[in-house]
């Protein structure tokens, strides 16, 4: 019998659906967790949020609501330890989301893993589907922070040289 729940990971790993993923990313921590916490912004750099709005400043207990997919979801932000560690959890459209972040300074380097799972009738009818999703939604997250980050940490463009 599986426990179902948190668990140390953080995540519900006895939910219907559930996944993570891992990235490095070429810059420090700081920044990594100035894009992940810059909220408002998301919809900038990560072209599966389309709309975002923060209740407060980010912190355990602010809520945020925004459009990712299908639909609009509110979100909670369970625990905030900067720089290395932020969780939400979040509902809609009958599905339950507990989701975390990690951020593990190394060297001039940051690994930053990412898990997420899915709770609630929808998720047990629709595991299959929402699997694939949450699996795509992940990876893209990541790679989209990675380069919103490499865009901010890049110096100013090198003026042309004139004869």
């Amino acid at each position: 019998m599986t426990e179902t729940g948190p668990t140390l990971t953080g995540i519900d790993e006895g939910a219907p659906v559930a996944s993570a993923r891992e990235i490095e990313v070429p810059a420090g921590a700081d920044v990594v967790w100035d894009v992940l916490t810059d909220f408002e912004q998301w919809p900038s750099w990560n072209p599966e949020i389309k709309t975002m709005s923060i209740d407060g400043p980010v912190a355990e207990g602010t809520e945020f609501r925004w459009k990712a997919g299908p639909g609009t979801i509110t979100s909670r932000i369970e625990r905030v330890e900067p720089p290395r560690l932020i969780a939400w959890t979040g509902r809609t459209l009958g599905i339950q989301a507990i989701h975390f972040w990690w951020l593990e300074p190394r060297d001039a380097t940051t690994f930053v893993r990412t898990a997420e799972s899915y709770g609630g009738l929808v998720a047990r009818l629709f595991r299959r589907q929402l699997q694939k999703v949450l699996d795509n939604a992940l990876e893209s997250g990541l790679g989209s922070l990675k380069e919103e980050v490499q865009r901010r940490t890049a110096g100013p463009p090198a003026e042309s040289a004139r004869p």
